[in-house]
């Protein structure tokens, strides 16, 4: 067992903690440059790739999108809750709270715990999350009245065309998968590696809120994962998947929607850092509980 939380771990904090020394040794990083090639490229290609590319896994893929979709609902729901009584700003704080790193830290995670299927059932979760958080997160930071302009991100459209062929269980032609494959296999060491480098860029502000609103990320998370799972019948590999998604610390992309909106960037950012510190720290009891 500890080999397995060896193995399953040590690869992505070894990522995440090059990307972190990377930047500390002022060495030349766009990271902005580097989210629009993965969220624009490499993310729609791997998750169109592996949908369509494990066979037989088509139901259990569908099944793990309906369990991310209730649980961020629920979360969104849970966060606001909690922030209107804090007399928190939604716009600012609704969407760090409900929205896990599902892809710079859970997918990986996903990939060595329980292999390709792992991944593929993790891509499930990752398509709905990205989705919602790119057209609905980002819209939060906005302040736009409706999401409609922002439904120019191409992860749902890649969701939708990867759903099609899952749906009519047909394959798309050989090229095309290949194409995708090979674009979508640089998604994954680029996502924790710009983790990493985003980390040491950032630093911890207003520690007592920030702790705070990190544990509810933490915690609702994986309260949500084990009761969800629990909730849904599953068992092994899902029940396994579920968890580790729903307990993942604030994705970095809310940092990025702050500073492009100016909403309280400082402050977000403090909550990408401290919720990512304070996930590493718990990781071995999470992979340990999931294995």
């Amino acid at each position: 067992m500890i080999l397995d939380l060896f193995n399953t771990i040590f690869p992505v904090v070894a990522c995440a903690g090059l990307g972190y020394l990377w930047a500390r040794f002022d060495q030349p990083y766009d990271t902005r440059m580097v989210t629009r090639l993965v969220g624009h490229i490499g993310a729609p290609c791997l998750i169109f790739s592996t949908m369509v590319g494990i066979e037989g896994m088509s139901g259990q893929i569908a099944e793990m999108a309906l369990s991310a979709a209730v649980a961020l609902l629920s979360f969104a729901a849970v966060g606001a809750i909690i922030l209107s009584f804090a007399r928190l700003p939604l716009r600012t704080f609704l969407a760090p709270v409900t929205f896990p790193n599902a892809g710079n830290i859970g997918l990986p995670l996903c990939l060595f715990a329980f292999g390709e299927e792992g991944l593929a059932l993790g891509i499930g979760f990752f398509a709905v999350s990205a989705s919602a958080q790119l057209i609905f997160g980002q819209w939060l930071f906005s302040g736009y009245p409706t999401p409609l302009p922002l439904l120019k991100a191409p992860i749902p459209y890649a969701v939708a065309i990867g759903a099609i062929f899952l749906a009519t269980d047909t394959q798309p032609p050989e090229f095309i998968y290949n194409t995708t494959n090979l674009l979508g296999g640089f998604a994954i060491p680029l996502m924790t590696f710009t983790l990493g480098v985003s980390l040491a860029k950032m630093k911890v502000i207003r520690f007592n809120r920030t702790l705070a609103l990190s544990l509810l990320r933490l915690g609702m998370g994986a309260a949500g994962g084990f009761g969800f799972a629990e909730l849904f019948g599953y068992e092994g590999m899902q029940r396994g998947v579920l968890i580790i998604q729903c307990a993942m610390p604030i994705a970095v992309f809310n940092y990025l929607f702050a500073s492009y909106y100016e909403r309280d960037p400082e402050e977000v950012a403090s909550l990408v850092v401290l919720s990512s510190a304070l996930a590493f720290i718990l990781m071995p009891l999470l992979i340990y509980a999931v294995l």
